[in-house]
């Protein structure tokens, strides 16, 4: 990808780090995370115009704590050190680091001594800020000066002027301080004099001649599920090379009520793209049988999607290339600050893990961007709001919604109830204003009383949550109206339903999804 201007965040492990990067996109500045250990060379091959050194978990003085290399300092373009960041920066130029008697957690009032344009623009000298550290800073390198302190913290912010090198002790990218975006802006746009010309035409422009430029008159495949990314990523294809691309959509018999006939419609109808639908719901209904273990339940599902995708992408002669919607949090979040894997919460079900024996190369034009990022490309694209806006799916489908071994019955008893939730949701208003929202079936049954007559059937859970990325949610508060009227029509509608409960779990320490 083309960029005109960009900003290099160095992760030393922070959870930060992805909001780091966000926030400098909401300056119209690209973003890209690298890894602590990146070579100087590196980092300039980028082309970045300045660098952000993240927070991390590590003390600077213990024995293997993450250290960068010292050259980026020597690059001639500004660095930015927040928290982990600003002690590593005082440690490599000479200054002390110390475990502090006193840590500093949560909100704290930041006291700002001297003018400077990373201050641009703020209200005033006083600013609430949001410290997480531990160890301090007891002095400061040659060159360097204090900007700003706390009550607790003398070197809260510092700088050497005369090789625009920056440290924060606080975190500017959380909500918790409040002016901590008008900091990294002026960072972006004043100290590295980036012009701001990161946008989504920009981006549509540059992809579109990439694309066609890595593909020739190659043809490129794609597995299409419906869900937002790989309808981007489709588009996106489709307009870059047209009838170059051909979309495979495997139904296995594990999707929403309806979903096929809407893909098709809209892919192959409006978007009038080559889409080759598979029916592959019997092997992998018979595959699932009697398994109950979650986990297992998706290694049958991926494996199975592997052989069906393997198949049909095989009788596409010519095509080279594989395209998957790979976003920018799939890339970051696959390895650990170590290099090693994350450790596993859940497997995914994701078209990366086809062999390699297909000799297909890989085409992921969404693995620089984030989610809110692809959804709105997706409508600059001209994809309908239903599916830019629609809440996250798992590649496995209605199959980790159905506690225990799925099977038909279920399965449309569940299907029935989420087409109801979804339906309720869009109707009232709470759909686009909550994160997710969907029903899991119990492998419970309970006594109930319908016309006078004795039922013996299913609970079904309600599961509706906020979140703004995914990564912490908690459950939406929802009129108790709204909630009674759901649970009276899934269990007037839907047979083999007669008791509906709702999820009060947050995350942590719960997850979104049941398994």
């Amino acid at each position: 990808m083309d960029i005109i201007e960009s900003i290099a965040v160095l992760d030393f492990g922070s959870q930060y780090s992805q909001l780091i990067a966000r926030r400098i996109r909401e300056c119209k500045v690209y973003s890209k995370i690298f890894s602590w250990d990146s070579s100087a060379s590196e980092i300039a091959e980028s082309g970045a115009k300045g660098i952000i050194l993240s927070g991390g978990p590590s003390s600077v003085y213990n024995t293997g704590a993450p250290m960068p290399d010292p050259k980026i300092f020597d690059l001639g373009i500004p660095v930015l050190g927040i928290c982990y960041g600003l002690q590593l920066t005082v440690k490599i130029h000479g200054g002390k680091v110390a475990r502090s008697d006193r840590r500093e957690y949560g909100s704290a009032i930041l006291d700002v001594s001297s003018k400077d344009r990373i201050f641009k623009g703020l209200p005033s000298k006083k600013m609430k800020v949001w410290m997480s550290h531990g160890d301090k800073v007891l002095s400061l390198p040659e060159g360097f000066k204090a900007l700003a302190g706390t009550s607790n913290t003398e070197f809260a912010v510092i700088s050497n002027p005369d090789r625009r090198i920056y440290g924060l002790q606080f975190h500017p990218e959380v909500v918790h301080t409040p002016d901590g975006s008008t900091i990294i802006r002026n960072f972006c746009r004043d100290v590295c004099a980036c012009k701001g010309l990161w946008n989504m035409e920009s981006f549509i422009e540059a992809s579109v001649r990439d694309i066609r430029a890595e593909l020739g008159k190659d043809k490129v495949v794609l597995g299409l599920s419906g869900g937002v990314d790989s309808s981007v990523a489709a588009a996106l294809i489709n307009k870059a090379v047209g009838r170059q691309l051909t979309c495979i959509f495997v139904n296995n018999g594990l999707l929403r009520k309806d979903e096929d006939k809407k893909v098709k419609d809209l892919f192959a109808g409006a978007f009038k793209m080559n889409l080759v639908y598979v029916d592959a719901t019997k092997s992998f209904l018979r595959k699932l049988s009697g398994v109950t273990d979650p986990e297992q339940k998706r290694k049958i599902i991926g494996h199975e999607f592997v052989r069906v995708f393997q198949k049909e992408s095989s009788a596409q002669r010519g095509a080279k290339f594989l395209a998957q919607g790979t976003t920018y949090p799939d890339v970051i979040e696959s390895v650990s600050i170590k290099g090693n894997p994350s450790a596993l919460i859940k497997s995914h079900h994701n078209v990366g893990g086809l062999p390699k024996n297909m000799k297909l190369k890989l085409l992921e034009p969404l693995r620089c961007l984030f989610k809110d990022e692809v959804r709105e490309l997706g409508r600059q694209l001209g994809l309908p709001e239903e599916i830019v806006m629609r809440q996250p799916f798992p590649g496995p489908g209605l199959a980790v919604r159905l506690i225990g071994a799925a099977n038909e019955k279920d399965l449309e008893i569940l299907r029935n109830a989420d087409a109801i939730v979804v339906e309720e949701m869009k109707k009232e208003g709470f759909y686009y204003k909550t994160w997710q929202a969907f029903a899991v079936l119990l492998p419970v049954k309970t006594v109930g009383v319908m016309g006078d007559e004795r039922t013996y059937e299913n609970v079904l859970a309600l599961r509706i949550v906020e979140s703004s990325d995914g990564m912490t949610a908690d459950w939406s508060r929802l009129p108790y109206e709204f909630l009674a009227n759901l649970s009276n029509r899934i269990i007037n509608e839907v047979r083999g339903v007669n008791r509906v409960v709702y999820d009060l779990t947050s995350k942590p320490p719960g997850t979104i999804e049941w398994e």
